[in-house]
């Protein structure tokens, strides 16, 4: 069977969470199911890394999708062209966009409906492309896929769509996360952060990634305890707002926050297994993939007790509300303070961390193609 791949996100030195779920689990499906034809449809050169193997066939289409106006072109026109000259059984679409048409069978990835919840996060012709064509998405697709029973729920209440077909296949941890020696995070704490402590969080800057109160938060920590404790921020800063902006340039403690930029994921890792715990405290998040690998370095976690956090969580991580910066503050106190807890939570996370893993995320969603061609 010839089986046709959305892998526009695939870009060399530039994955994010959903380039990470389509990297991770099309490596493993393409090698483990030799006996298909994988087209593999980029919208720009691609980096030969991404031809996990001898049964896949990239082909480069125009234009580049990276607007509204050029995401409608490229799924409507370049892709549904392609789809009608190579006749695949199957369309899988890893970050949910699907061509309006009613051939081949389709099977988007839709991973959250943030742009839902709060539409003014996104710049305003993405937030409408978003709102006006996912539902119809939703509506053209053969079966869903989704990472986690929060999103699949609101799949269903939102758009309407029966639960039986949507399939929930949760994300994995990438597997450089892994648990440092004490010397070893020594060396990068001195390399990070002057050697001193530091809570950490990982993400791109967005509305939703909760940034102003995080800095609020970590600025009343600060007040509250005589510590040299840093927090450090890693990722890009594309969506940097006036209210994030706001909120950094009042914080009496500002140069105690350690901007980083992205880093490279071997990095990262080392610097998220080398902190005093991570803090992530979304409003909204379909998965929240550094909780989980938070949990893969043994380090305590701080989250947000919304959406799908406390469904990837379990017990294993300090739950706070998001909207309340005494909440976060508290719970930073906490961990500080308190060796056991953060022992107790790393314990927790071993086993929680048992439940997900990118072998299982691959197999699931492979069983989810089946269901799709059925």
């Amino acid at each position: 069977m010839k089986i046709a791949v959305n892998t526009r996100l695939l870009i060399k030195n530039k994955l994010d969470g959903i380039g990470w779920f389509t990297f991770e689990t099309l490596k493993r499906i393409t090698y483990q199911h030799p006996e298909h034809e994988f087209i593999f449809l980029f919208d720009r050169k691609f980096s030969d890394e991404f031809i996990f193997s001898s049964n896949v066939k990239p082909i480069v289409l125009f234009p580049q999708a990276r607007h509204p106006f050029l995401y409608y072109w490229w799924f409507q026109f370049s892709v549904a062209g392609i789809l009608k000259k190579e006749k695949p059984g199957l369309f899988l679409s890893p970050d949910g966009f699907l061509p309006l048409s009613k051939w081949p069978r389709f099977l988007p990835v839709i991973h959250d409906l943030n742009f839902e919840k709060y539409p003014g996060d996104l710049p305003f012709l993405t937030s409408k492309y978003y709102r006006h064509f996912f539902p119809k998405f939703a509506r053209t697709a053969t079966r869903i896929a989704t990472v986690s029973e929060f999103s699949k729920q609101d799949i269903v209440h939102r758009y309407n769509i029966l639960p039986e077909k949507i399939d929930v296949v949760y994300n994995g941890s990438n597997e450089k996360y892994l648990p440092l020696s004490e010397p070893e995070q020594l060396k990068t704490r001195i390399r990070i952060s002057e050697g001193k402590p530091y809570f950490v969080f990982i993400g791109t800057l967005h509305p939703r990634k909760n940034i102003s109160r995080l800095f609020m938060a970590f600025d009343e920590f600060r007040k509250s305890k005589i510590s040299d404790v840093k927090l450090v921020i890693i990722g890009s800063k594309m969506w940097w707002t006036s209210e994030m902006e706001s909120a950094f340039e009042n914080m009496k403690f500002g140069d105690e926050v350690i901007f980083t930029g992205r880093l490279e994921p071997g990095d990262l890792a080392r610097v998220a297994a080398s902190a005093l715990a991570m803090v992530y405290v979304s409003t909204f998040e379909g998965f929240g993939i550094p909780i989980l690998e938070s949990f893969y370095c043994d380090v305590p976690v701080i989250t947000s007790n919304v959406t799908s956090m406390p469904e990837v969580a379990g017990e294993a991580a300090l739950l706070v509300n998001p909207f309340s910066v005494d909440s976060i503050k508290d719970s930073m106190n906490k961990i500080y303070s308190d060796k056991l807890l953060r022992d107790d939570l790393i314990n927790k996370g071993k086993v929680q961390r048992k439940k997900f893993n990118w072998q299982s995320t691959a197999d699931k969603l492979w069983k989810s193609i089946e269901k799709t061609m059925e």
